[in-house]
């Protein structure tokens, strides 16, 4: 009779362990917390993104939201920690435009296009084409002109072979058909230092890189990346206003995760995410960060992933780029 009772308890916990996993399994999505990857190095802005819409998914799902740091391998290791993840809409990666330029010059542990599952963009950036004061170039159009009449004379500064710095450049050379030298350097500061100083003549960066030294003098800008002047320096026309249309070069932070994950959750993450970045406290906060909002569904987001990838993969071809040692 003992062994009869003992039997018919372990069946019914059984039981009852099978129905409370299973109504765990019902849960609507969030049922607890969730990681945002960023394959980058703490205290940067992507980490700064990130935590601050991560702040927001859990004010409004009520679920921790946990920024997970992981740097290093060209941004690999962060990217191979999402793909492995379960494709359950538990596990992100916050990514920038970088994310779609470096497989095309060193390959992956992963497929970067189909291991992924596009969720949302964030914000993008316009990058700016400014030059040491002493050019004689005023506009586009002259600097074009200088280039073309000394070609591979100009020296044009890069944060690293590969980086968006380094593409953007050799695809308005390819676009104007000039021929610049490229100098790469370990990260955005001693190329702007040395542009200051100048070391080099032309760099492509970001506006909120060199709005000071554009104020003071130091620097000179040429024209900006995007369809619209920017509203710290409205007195710089954009490149198609400038006289090349054909380029519009802009930089972008998104949000990824797994391939498999049911479509069911990266749509609720597409709109929730998408609301959050349309908030007037948020677009404040990219305003100071000098970035955009930039709002997509995960389809758009994942046909500008392929039409990036079409892009830069010409530009590298065309220009023979290898990462340098």
């Amino acid at each position: 009779m003992k062994m009869s009772v003992t039997v018919s308890q372990i069946f019914i916990a059984s039981v009852c362990a099978a129905y409370v996993c299973f109504a765990a399994a019902q849960q609507p999505y969030p049922n607890k917390p969730i990681r945002i990857i960023t394959p980058y190095a703490p205290g940067g802005s992507t980490s700064v993104m990130a935590r601050l819409i991560g702040q927001k998914l859990t004010e409004d799902w009520g679920q921790q939201v946990l920024v997970d740091n992981r740097p290093g391998g060209n941004g690999f290791i962060g990217g191979e920690a999402l793909v492995r993840s379960a494709p359950d809409g538990y596990t992100l990666m916050l990514i920038t435009s970088t994310y779609i330029m470096t497989p095309l010059l060193i390959a992956p542990p992963y497929d970067a296009i189909n291991d992924v599952a596009p969720v949302a963009t964030l914000s993008n950036y316009a990058d700016m084409l400014v030059v040491h004061p002493s050019l004689p170039a005023n506009t586009l159009q002259e600097f074009i002109a200088l280039a073309k009449s000394k070609p591979g004379k100009l020296d044009y500064a890069s944060s690293g072979t590969g980086g968006s710095t380094h593409l953007n450049t050799e695809l308005l050379s390819m676009l104007a058909g000039i021929k610049m030298q490229h100098i790469p350097y370990k990260g955005a500061g001693q190329s702007l230092t040395d542009l200051i100083g100048g070391q080099v003549q032309v760099l492509f960066t970001t506006p909120v890189n060199v709005l000071p030294h554009i104020m003071s003098g130091k620097l000179k800008p040429i024209a900006v990346g995007g369809e619209t002047r920017l509203a710290s320096l409205p007195q710089v026309p954009t490149f198609a206003e400038a006289g090349l249309p054909g380029y519009d070069v802009k930089g972008w932070n998104a949000i990824l995760a797994p391939a498999g994950t049911p479509k069911n959750i990266v749509e609720q993450l597409s709109v929730e995410i998408g609301k959050i970045v349309r908030m007037p406290e948020i677009k404040k906060r990219f305003d100071s960060m000098g970035v955009a909002p930039f709002v997509s569904t995960s389809e758009q987001f994942g046909a500008m992933m392929k039409a990036e990838t079409a892009k830069w993969a010409k530009v590298i071809k065309t220009a023979n780029i290898k990462l340098e040692n």
